[in-house]
């Protein structure tokens, strides 16, 4: 007869090694990024624009541009996605149709995202006129990570206690007034959640801002959401493979800056996550 505590120890050692197999690469990635990127960090790098054909000056510009996709990212997507969520976990029947829908959500958050690139490219540049713009970058951007907004606000709409609901209805309350009031503030930490990581994504996509709004090089920030835009995904491309004898520090330096603001949006979401879970009573 087998011994469990055999059993149980052998199955945790696979799974330590698992894990251990995930932390230790990306960890060593990041070490890298740091000690080759940080040397290049001081104010000039951050607040100038490129120079000499992109081999000095600053990364200000890109700064500014992934600022401005983001925050059109996030204008775009959650109110939709939120929305989006509600009527498929509390208004929506439990039938084949809604079935089929709910699967196509979750398969859409595993599209490349080279393919979300080629439809904005398609749709907002081409057949909407809006042309390689803020506004056709950030509407990309906001239609990839809307699977990921649904996914996560209807898993976070859905864990509220049903019981929560009856009380509510059973106090005279309607239907709408039970998930503005009770619902929604519940799933909060949820929602904040899915989004920020949703946009930790967008923010360090290339190929969709290469179809619909980067710009090779633009030494002015963008005027309006109808400009082209510097990005720092893009940029960090552009450096480390179309310009020739761009110091390494500069190239390190603009992924540093890049997976800190990526860390930094991480870190935003368990600090909330953190903060609303102590409020619950449930």
């Amino acid at each position: 007869m087998k011994n469990p505590h055999i059993t149980q120890n052998i199955a945790f050692f696979f799974l330590f090694l698992a894990t251990l197999l995930i932390v230790v690469p990306v960890g060593f990635i990041v070490f890298v990024i740091i000690q080759k990127g940080l040397p290049a960090i001081d104010w000039q790098f951050l607040s100038d624009i490129p120079r000499h054909g992109m081999r000095a000056g600053g990364i200000f510009p890109a700064i500014v541009g992934t600022v401005y996709l983001v925050t059109g990212t996030i204008i775009f997507a959650l109110p939709i996605g939120l929305l989006a969520a509600i009527y498929l976990s509390e208004y929506s029947k439990e039938n084949l149709l809604m079935r089929l829908i709910k699967l196509a959500i979750v398969n859409l958050a595993g599209v490349p995202s080279v393919v979300y690139g080629l439809f904005g490219l398609a749709l907002f540049v081409i057949f909407f006129k809006f042309g390689a713009s803020i506004l056709s970058g950030s509407l990309t951007l906001g239609i990839m990570i809307l699977p990921i907004i649904i996914t996560t606000s209807r898993e976070a709409l859905e864990s509220v206690p049903y019981s929560f609901r009856e009380v509510s209805l059973s106090l005279g309350a309607s239907k709408w007034q039970t998930i503005r009031n009770i619902v929604l503030p519940n799933a909060v930490p949820g929602i904040l959640t899915g989004t920020i990581l949703g946009l930790g994504r967008a923010a360090g996509e290339t190929a969709p801002i290469l179809f619909t709004v980067a710009a090779f090089y633009l030494p002015q920030l963008p005027s309006s959401i109808f400009d082209q835009a510097m990005a720092l995904p893009y940029h960090l491309y552009v450096i480390s493979t179309q310009v020739p004898n761009v110091d390494e520090k500069i190239r390190y330096g603009t992924a540093f800056v890049l997976l800190a603001l990526v860390l930094i949006m991480n870190l935003v979401a368990i600090i909330i996550r953190y903060k609303f879970r102590k409020r619950k009573k449930w």
